[in-house]
């Protein structure tokens, strides 16, 4: 069966993997590379974070990040940040390691995905809220929950809906619901008939595997078109990927080039992986 699901960039969800993604962001703009990583909880005017990084961050600043990108101002706020493990760090000095171990995929996007997203976009340009669709591509049922916007907002945008917030209308964001970092992916890894690879994209430096080689994998099933299955280990220099041995070092200077072209880590957070 083909089916999948893809939500707004304002989905709680998605605004606490924005909000990782914007602090990635800040390390990358004071050190080239980085060693962070960033867990984000967040909901009902409180936000909770956690961050192992060697750019040091002031709670202020993550504050501000966080409000910015939520919208509003927080009442309860509560920044936790340690330096990474000296024993990793020393195993990633001089060289570039795989700071994790990991067995990743990447699909070519099935064309279910790319209408979904097509979908969310085209809502989320005209209405900037908390927002979800599912389509199921053998029945054509397309299920709309769109926070803030009425069936007949939803029709003027888009057409052929099954069901329009089945539920009746809804205000959404942070305040109906809390947000985790990491918990759509099968959004953000387009698709829930495929295994997801590895751990999630956001958050985290590029010398972590889930976020450099998942990005690699995925771009490199979209210009072959065929299937991509990754393994590594940590401290590994090459990264086996079907069956070819791949520099670690190239896969994350591929990895920066599809991230600096989508404008960044928080824009990489807004809708998960998409080819350009």
């Amino acid at each position: 069966m083909k089916i999948t699901e893809k939500v707004s960039p304002m989905h709680p969800d998605k605004i606490a993997d924005r909000i990782a993604g914007a602090l990635v962001d800040y390390c990358y703009s004071k050190q080239d590379n980085p060693k962070c990583a960033f867990e984000v909880l967040i909901g009902h005017k409180c936000c909770f974070i956690t961050g192992e990084t060697s750019v040091s961050i002031p709670e202020v600043l993550v504050k501000d990040i966080a409000e910015r990108i939520c919208g509003e101002k927080l009442e309860k706020f509560d920044y936790i940040e340690v330096p990474q493990d000296v024993h990793l760090a020393g195993n990633q000095a001089g060289k570039t390691r795989c700071g994790d171990n990991g067995v990743f995929a990447g699909f070519p996007m099935p064309d279910v995905h790319k209408e979904a997203l097509s979908v969310c976009e085209t809502i989320y340009a005209e209405i900037p809220t908390d927002g979800k669709i599912v389509l199921n591509a053998d029945t054509k049922e397309l299920t709309i929950c769109w926070s803030n916007a009425t069936d007949e907002q939803i029709n003027n945008l888009v057409s052929g809906a099954t069901k329009i917030n089945p539920l009746g209308y809804w205000t959404g964001g942070i305040n109906v619901d809390t947000g985790i970092t990491g918990r759509k992916l099968a959004s953000d890894f387009y698709g829930i008939e495929y295994p997801l690879g590895g751990g999630t994209i956001h958050g985290k430096d590029l010398s972590k595997a889930d976020c450099s080689v998942n990005i690699y994998c995925y771009i490199k099933a979209q210009e072959t078109g065929k299937e991509q299955k990754a393994i590594c280990s940590i401290g590994d220099e090459v990264v086996n990927i079907n069956g070819e041995l791949i520099s670690f070092e190239y896969i994350v200077n591929h990895a920066r080039e599809y991230v600096n072209r989508l404008g960044g880590f928080e824009k990489l957070a807004e809708w998960g992986l998409v080819y350009k």
